[in-house]
């Protein structure tokens, strides 16, 4: 009795087709290849792993680096100030912050505490205009102490320069510590010697005190917010001004500046400064214009009224 045969296998069957068997075979392969792929990209960015960094600030270098290779992590110094109420080499701050979750390898950017401020060469300014002499002082890291202004033809010329109460001559080869501030002797004539306040609300207090300089006054005080540091002093920005944009001054005259972090608060204010300022601009120009045109009007009838005089002094002579 002749046995029966075997039903083939739906492998055997697809065996016996070249064409499907194949292609069965390149999509197996593909498949193989990519979940090989992924499981390699996991485990090169170590995916679903975290580290939470630590927090830095107020270690030394050394210490930190060894405690970023215990949490697999990479410091970077990004930056260096000079806090003379920090020992050099102390970390001021960091980016991320401490207590975030980031992954393993993540950069960390650092900002150190320097060990001495950079000492820098202090320009010779005298002899150039106000803000010429502002802007050489800034491009050598340094800044305005005090403007004092004396009686000159020369008004907002720099007549002489002080640092550290001794003066700054063409051939002295002074050295200031970065960020010192140069006291100017400008000249002004007593008819010239009043300005108009500048609109600094909203302004960082660098930038505040550059508009003040330029105006020819003085910074007065500067006060701070609570939870303002010098860590965070860069970030601070003017909310008030103890006298208000267009003001008139004498020369030389200070202008104290309130500062905050508060930037919802700075927002308002600086939207009503501005306002404020644009009127009494406005304002002030049209008093000026009002008397110009009657010193105008005042000077054509004074060289009118000599003429009239000398026509009837002529016609008198004609009929005598």
């Amino acid at each position: 009795m002749a046995k029966k045969s075997q039903p083939k296998s739906l492998w055997a069957k697809l065996k016996t087709n070249k064409l499907v068997y194949n292609l069965l075979l390149i999509a197996a392969v593909m498949l193989a290849l990519a979940v090989a792929a992924h499981l390699l990209m996991q485990v090169a960015t170590r995916h679903g792993a975290r580290r939470v960094v630590p927090d830095f600030s107020g270690i030394t270098l050394k210490d930190a680096e060894r405690l970023a290779k215990r949490h697999d992590l990479e410091l970077h110094i990004n930056d260096s100030l000079f806090v003379p109420a920090y020992e050099g080499g102390i970390i001021l701050d960091q980016l991320p912050e401490g207590g975030v979750e980031v992954k393993p390898g993540r950069t960390v950017y650092i900002t150190i505490n320097s060990f001495r401020q950079k000492m820098v060469p202090v320009p010779f300014v005298a002899g150039r205009s106000l803000r010429q002499a502002k802007n050489m002082l800034e491009i050598a890291g340094l800044e305005i102490e005090e403007l004092v202004y004396r009686t000159d033809m020369a008004t907002n010329y720099v007549l002489e320069q002080y640092y550290d109460r001794q003066p700054i001559l063409a051939e002295s080869k002074v050295e200031a510590e970065m960020g010192s501030g140069i006291t100017l002797y400008v000249g002004v004539e007593p008819s010239e010697n009043h300005t108009f306040v500048p609109q600094v609300v909203g302004l960082s207090l660098h930038d505040a005190k550059g508009r003040l300089w330029e105006s020819g006054l003085n910074v007065g005080k500067v006060i701070y917010e609570e939870g303002i540091n010098l860590l965070n002093q860069k970030e601070a920005r003017v909310y008030a001004q103890s006298n208000p944009a267009e003001q008139a001054l004498s020369l030389g005259a200070a202008v104290d500046l309130m500062l905050t972090l508060d930037m919802e608060r700075v927002k308002k204010v600086r939207t009503e400064a501005e306002k404020m300022a644009r009127e009494a601009a406005e304002e002030r120009i049209r008093i000026e214009r009002e008397m110009a045109d009657s010193l105008a009007r005042v000077e054509l009838e004074g060289m009118a009224a000599p003429a009239e005089g000398e026509a009837e002094e002529t016609e008198d002579d004609f009929f005598e």
